[in-house]
């Protein structure tokens, strides 16, 4: 099958200025890597010559300072326990007013004076100020408000006595119940009371039996030759089949 083909492979001449030879070649050159570093790799057989000077180098060196933590840290450094325009740290304004505050937050500063001078206070006792202050107490004390009267001896048969005993009993719970200390114990049927006797008549007003009397159980006798019942018998007779 492929015996004809193998004859003719060794045959075939194909011109190498055809387009598609051509076309080819270009494509080969375009996707070649060997091509596409040869330029760099001549450049790097011939060596370079780059100065320290150069512009490229200088930014290279500036970037890096700038980056450089050290050299951002530098002045910052130098400048540390030197103190412009006041020699010592109390002559420096910011240093003396933060130590003003402190003092003046300090509590055991701020009660200094106080602690020193409350005992070597000297008030005589009859001045205004201590003379008010003891009354003040003695309005303001327990034991002197609730200062119990002696116990006062006065007739039983005294006006202002026996009246006091009958408000006394005007008020008193247990005299005002006394009329129902009898009643504890004895039983008590309801028959008779307002609730059950109001029971009973809502219950004869609501009955349908004695609220109406049923036609049988009148007691009538009808005339039997009145007009109406003439008349209801000839009606009768006429309408009659029979």
């Amino acid at each position: 099958y492929t015996e004809a083909w193998d004859a003719d492979k060794t045959s075939i001449h194909v011109m190498p200025d055809t387009p598609t030879i051509l076309l080819a070649k270009a494509n080969a050159a375009n996707v070649s890597h060997k091509l596409y570093v040869q330029a760099w790799e001549e450049a790097k057989q011939k060596g370079y010559d780059l100065r320290a000077d150069a512009i490229p180098i200088q930014s290279a060196k500036a970037s890096r300072d700038i980056a450089s933590d050290y050299k951002y840290k530098e002045t910052h450094e130098k400048q540390k326990g030197h103190y412009i325009g006041c020699k010592t740290a109390e002559e420096d304004p910011k240093r003396r007013q933060a130590a003003r505050a402190m003092l003046l937050r300090n509590d055991r500063l701020y009660k200094k004076a106080y602690n020193d001078s409350k005992a070597h206070v000297h008030i005589p006792v009859d001045a205004m100020a201590v003379q008010a202050a003891k009354e003040c107490q003695t309005l303001v004390s327990d034991v002197d408000y609730r200062h119990y009267l002696h116990q006062w001896t006065c007739l039983p048969d005294q006006n202002d006595v026996i009246h006091a005993r009958k408000a006394y009993d005007l008020q008193s719970d247990n005299v005002y119940k006394s009329d129902l200390e009898w009643l504890r114990g004895i039983g008590w049927l309801t028959e008779g009371s307002v609730d059950v006797m109001k029971a009973k008549k809502a219950q004869e007003l609501l009955n349908e039996r004695l609220y109406r009397t049923r036609p049988e159980e009148l007691k009538f006798t009808s005339i039997t030759d009145s007009p109406d019942v003439v008349q209801a018998k000839i009606n009768a007779l006429q309408i009659s089949d029979v």
